[in-house]
């Protein structure tokens, strides 16, 4: 039997890419495109189009904070911001609060 698949986004080029998962002798990934280091966003992604600049600010933002797209036990990452307004919003909670940017991410309702 084949070994599962994972996603991995390079920002610069806008790219998303299935390859086998870390740890079975392939750890360091470059982009096929510009060589650059690929990151490892987890198996519950799903890329928004090249076109969209917007999406690719948001999901730099959220990789830089730390948050991956890892599935969880009910079957899918959690919620996660679409927008660079619902990233301003939760980052704004956060100064606001103390609360860590990587939480208040995927904080699915702001109180």
């Amino acid at each position: 039997m084949a070994h599962g698949k994972t996603s991995f986004v390079c920002l610069p080029c806008r790219a998303s890419y299935k390859q086998p998962f870390p740890g079975l002798g392939l750890d360091e990934r470059l982009c096929p495109r510009c060589a650059q280091p690929l990151v490892h966003v987890g198996s519950a992604f799903a890329a928004p189009r090249r076109r969209d600049r917007a999406g690719w600010r948001t999901l730099s933002v959220l990789l830089h904070a730390g948050v991956r797209f890892h599935k969880s036990c009910c079957g899918g990452p959690g919620y996660r911001p679409r927008s660079l307004g619902e990233v301003r919003a939760r980052m704004a909670y956060a100064r606001r609060t103390g609360e860590a940017f990587s939480t208040a991410l995927v904080r699915r309702e702001l109180p």
